[in-house]
């Protein structure tokens, strides 16, 4: 297959841990050809959406790509194309689908599918399946977000676009700072934003459980805080600990892995924190390398697989 990569600069990724050098690596095995391209690269012109695509090769050295000179082509040229940009979730992004969705309309194969990605807010995604998650408010009214607060406690206030765990704050029972977190994050109350109840599980880690094709992968990764802290996301300093899934993860994910699948979901990356699930990732979610590393479960074949399916 020819398979197009919309990314983040090359140059920038850690392919140590880098989920999307990780699809390219298990492509390239089985001899599928690989190329790579920014957001910035698409245009719609004269009725069509085009983008300059560089052809690249895995090299297996420290300067792990050699990149051919771009070339313009359209969208439906490829097998497939995956959407691997990472957040922000910003207007560019958005502006990004619907381009994506227009190639689609020309016969592109798009993966995870534009719309469905659009559709489904990573925080606010819970809400659709509720029967698995903690007590969650979303608004931008401080009289509701106190109230929420007085009522559970001990609560976890965060934005509806962060990544990486930006923007998370925890108030205790004391409230302390609980204003001035409201009106910083609202905005003064402009913008919208998500409280949850405090799960205390988090000690153990914020699971990452992926799935993939409309399967679940049978080991999460633990992102267990640093001292200190309550986020444990990698990017915040988090420490992955690849386990097999609990029933009550398993649960989750395979409830949740046929409905998104039919969707147009391929890869979705469900956040767990002890029984509660707290978002559903499906822009660009990771952890498989620290995954294959920890337990020899090979997650990037089992997605190519699913990509060949599809």
């Amino acid at each position: 297959m020819k398979i197009a990569f919309l990314t983040d600069p090359l140059d920038d990724f850690k392919i140590y841990k880098d989920t999307t050098f990780a699809m390219m690596r298990e492509a390239a095995k089985r001899g599928h050809e690989l190329y790579a391209f920014m957001p910035q690269d698409m245009a719609y012109v004269g009725g069509k959406v085009i983008a300059n695509i560089r052809r690249i090769h895995l090299t297996g050295e420290a300067a792990w790509y050699q990149a051919e000179q771009p070339k313009e082509h359209l969208l439906s040229d490829f097998d497939a194309v995956l959407q691997r940009k990472d957040p922000p979730f910003d207007m560019e992004y958005i502006y990004a689908t619907y381009l994506l969705e227009l190639a689609e309309m020309a016969g592109a194969r798009v993966f995870n599918k534009p719309a469905a990605i659009r559709n489904h807010n990573e925080k606010l995604s819970i809400a659709q399946f509720s029967q698995f998650t903690a007590p969650t408010i979303v608004t931008r009214d401080e009289q509701r977000l106190r109230a929420f607060h007085a009522e559970h406690q001990e609560i976890i206030l965060k934005p509806l676009d962060g990544m990486g765990g930006a923007g998370v704050f925890k108030v205790g029972a004391d409230g302390l700072n609980l204003g001035s977190i409201i009106e910083s994050l609202t905005n003064n109350g402009t913008r919208t934003i998500m409280g949850q109840r405090y799960i205390p599980e988090i000690k153990s880690g914020d699971k990452r459980v992926l799935l993939i094709g409309g399967k679940v992968v049978p080991f999460s990764l633990a992102r267990i805080p640093q001292a200190g802290e309550v986020r444990g996301n990698l990017a915040a300093g988090g420490t992955g600990v690849a386990q097999p899934l609990t029933e009550k993860e398993s649960e989750i994910g395979h409830t949740l892995a046929p409905i998104l699948l039919q969707r147009g979901l391929l890869l979705v990356g469900c956040d767990v924190i002890g029984n509660y699930l707290t978002e559903v990732n499906v822009t660009s979610p990771t952890c498989f390398q620290e995954i294959t590393q920890q337990t020899g479960f090979d997650v990037a074949a089992m997605f190519i697989d699913a990509l060949e399916r599809a």
